[in-house]
Formats: structure tokens, C-alpha cells, sequence
């Protein structure tokens, strides 16, 4: 699918359509779309439509025709990433890469050594932040189902979301843990896989005590250790490789 995404609340039947709004201006005014050209419209859910462009009008107003709708299911196995809160906008960063290379869900994590802490309107704001940047890198990177931003969890609700997981690994920059490395882990074909990604201060012996209790063991990456932003990408492409998604 290499054709523009542009992210409809409901797919459309066959027939034309009139594309408006934000969307609409970003085909007319940027993207400069014109008769004859495709798109796709997609409503991040799995349902999608292949669409050619019957005009363009004014400056956010793009008529297309509806060629054909298609439903694609939810991939298997599922993947999502209790991601740590980082400092800054590198949470941003975290869901735009995790995004781009296929994760299917995210966590927000509040781990007892977070320096960020989501509370009242600034909390509400940066899950907004997280959720608007899902969108946008699941236009950009052409998914039709983009990946769920769930509400923040605590520690105990993370705990309750591993021990429901086909499998389940913590994150761990010690590269001598017992447990090994997660390029050799036995990983279910299909169920569900939740990665845990740490804080900048690593996950605490306790909450990794609460994890390690609800089956969800250490892992290590490689030698190197990388940063709570980069980690949960750098474990999704793999476990994506590993298990065929990206055969």
C-alpha cells in the first residue's frame, strides 16, 4: 500500500466520498492531490478503502471514489510495550518508532523510579500527546490499524497484564542475568507477547520481584545498553523477526 493514508471515523462503501476537514486540507493543500491520483482511507481499526481522486475544490475539499473496502485482521502473535514515562518528549519518540515498526499496543508505565509523573491536566495532556503521535505514525508509516494507547497503569495493573501474556519479558541491562537474552527466548507463534521497558533508573528489585511473579522474567537486549526511548523498538523489531511478522 503505497498510496497517501489519510484516516477517515468510518470507512465508506463503494460510491464517492468527500474527503474534509484536517484531512481534507492536508490532501489539497499539501499532499496537492488531483484527478486520477489514489489514495486510501483507512480508519485505523483494520478497515480500509482503495480510493481514485475525482476532484479537488478550495483548499480542504477532496471528492474520490471508493473502489474497494478491506478488513485486515489484528496480526498474531500480539504485541505490546508497558513503556516507562521518560523524561521529556522522548515518550514522543518512544511511540513514533514503536509505531513505525509495529507494535500493536502501548502501556504507559508509572514506575516507582520514573523522574516524569503523569498527574491532573498534564497527565491527561501527555496521554493525548502519546495518543495523537500513535495516529500520525500509523498514517505515516501506512498501518491500517494503528497501535491502542491505553491509560497509564501502575505497577500492579502491569503485574495482572503479564500474568494474562502467552509470554511475557522485562527489559534488563544486566547482560550476565540468568535468564539470557531475548533473540533466544521461546516466543508463541501466536496468543499475545507484552515487553516491559524500564525507566532511565532501571526497574526496581521490587517491581521486578511483582513481574517476575506474575511469569514475566528478565531479558537482555545485547551488550550494549540502550535508552527506555529506543529500547521497546529495538525489542518489538526483533520479536517481530523472531516470529514471523516480518517474514
Amino acid at each position: 500500500m503505497t498510496a497517501p493514508v489519510f484516516v477517515v471515523d468510518a470507512v465508506p462503501g463503494a460510491g464517492s466520498f468527500l474527503l474534509d476537514g484536517p484531512e481534507g486540507r492536508h490532501a489539497v493543500s499539501v499532499k496537492r492531490l488531483r484527478e486520477g491520483e489514489e489514495v486510501v482511507l483507512v480508519d485505523g481499526r483494520g478497515r480500509w478503502a482503495a480510493c481514485e481522486v475525482l476532484a479537488a475544490e478550495g483548499k480542504d475539499r477532496l471528492t474520490v471514489r471508493v473502489a474497494e473496502v478491506h478488513e485486515d485482521p489484528g496480526e498474531e502473535p500480539r504485541i505490546t510495550v508497558v513503556q516507562a514515562l521518560p523524561k521529556g518528549d522522548r515518550g514522543e519518540l518512544a511511540v513514533e518508532t514503536m509505531t513505525e515498526t509495529g507494535v500493536d499496543a502501548i502501556v504507559p508505565w508509572a514506575a516507582s523510579r520514573c523522574i516524569t509523573q503523569w498527574k491532573g491536566d498534564r497527565g491527561l495532556k501527555a496521554l493525548a500527546k502519546w495518543r495523537s503521535t500513535a495516529r500520525e505514525a500509523g498514517k505515516q508509516s501506512r498501518r491500517t490499524r494503528f497501535p491502542e494507547v491505553a491509560d497509564p497503569m501502575t505497577t500492579k495493573q502491569v503485574a495482572a497484564l503479564l500474568a494474562g501474556a502467552d509470554f511475557a519479558a522485562v527489559l534488563h541491562e544486566d547482560r550476565d542475568h540468568p535468564s539470557g537474552a531475548l533473540a533466544t527466548a521461546g516466543l508463541p507463534a501466536r496468543g499475545s507477547i507484552v515487553l516491559v521497558v524500564g525507566p532511565e533508573g532501571g526497574v526496581s528489585p521490587e517491581e521486578l520481584a511483582a513481574f517476575e511473579a506474575a511469569g514475566a522474567k528478565p531479558y537482555r537486549l545485547g551488550r550494549s545498553v540502550l535508552r527506555t526511548s529506543t529500547a521497546g523498538t529495538a525489542a518489538a523489531a526483533l520479536v517481530l523477526g523472531r516470529t514471523g511478522r516480518w517474514g
